[in-house]
């Protein structure tokens, strides 16, 4: 990741999560759900369809679960 001094962009796409009240369980799926919120808002924003989006996101989500179960197989 590149440092950018301009945060200019990131605030109009960065939202973020509050931490009081909330066990580690309900903050961490918070996080995950704003980031993928403020995700959707800026592939939106950039001008792809609802159904590239879907598609990205989802191609995604299942690489980062795959490379999960692949690294849980390894370790037994």
């Amino acid at each position: 990741m590149t440092e950018n001094n301009d945060l200019s962009e990131h605030d109009l796409f960065v939202t973020e999560f509050p931490k009081k009240d909330f066990g580690i369980v309900d903050y961490l799926q918070g996080r995950v759900h704003f980031a993928l919120l403020d995700q959707m808002k800026f592939m939106s924003a950039s001008g792809m369809t609802k159904t590239q989006i879907k598609e990205v996101i989802l191609t995604n989500v299942t690489e980062i679960i795959d490379k999960l179960e692949e690294k849980e197989s390894e370790s037994f």
